[in-house]
């Protein structure tokens, strides 16, 4: 008889198939409160806000992206109101990011949205279906995050 280890291959692509349900969700929810954001910007606008004060080169790093990129895409921001950069307090040649209270309350309606959206799933599943999702989820997210590099940002703090 085979010893098999690690999670069952089924398991992964029945999760696959779930986390479609949620992405739709969450989709759905971008479109109706920010149509005109694509998900870059989305990205980095929850980037700047679980860092203020991120400056151009952490925030290329969080997102995975060129300098170059990041600074176009920083300057589509601030363009459309997104973001504020606001000068260095150490040194006046670094630039800080910060979100702006248009971007704020934009992303507070779109955490409202999605999750009523999720709520209206989470209502027709029965009370133990809910109570094991949330408790794998949150198993889910303990794994994710040990195996995720911090940014040295935030190793520091």
């Amino acid at each position: 008889m085979a010893v098999t280890e690690g999670p069952d291959p089924i398991h992964a692509a029945a999760i696959d198939d779930a986390a479609q349900a949620l992405l739709l969700a969450w989709d759905q929810a971008r479109e109706q409160v920010t149509p005109r954001l694509s998900w870059p910007q989305l990205n980095a606008l929850l980037a700047v806000e679980r860092a203020e004060g991120i400056n151009l080169g952490g925030l290329a790093a969080e997102l995975n992206m060129l300098l170059s990129s990041a600074s176009r895409l920083c300057d589509r921001m601030v363009a459309s109101g997104m973001v504020e950069r606001v000068p260095g307090r150490a040194d006046r040649r670094e630039i800080a990011l910060y979100l702006t209270p248009h971007s704020r309350s934009l992303l507070a309606e779109l955490r409202r949205m999605r999750r009523l959206a999720l709520a209206s799933v989470l209502e027709r599943m029965s009370a133990s279906g809910r109570s094991a999702l949330l408790r794998g989820l949150i198993e889910f997210a303990a794994a994710a995050d040990e195996g995720v590099e911090k940014p040295a940002s935030a190793r520091t703090a």
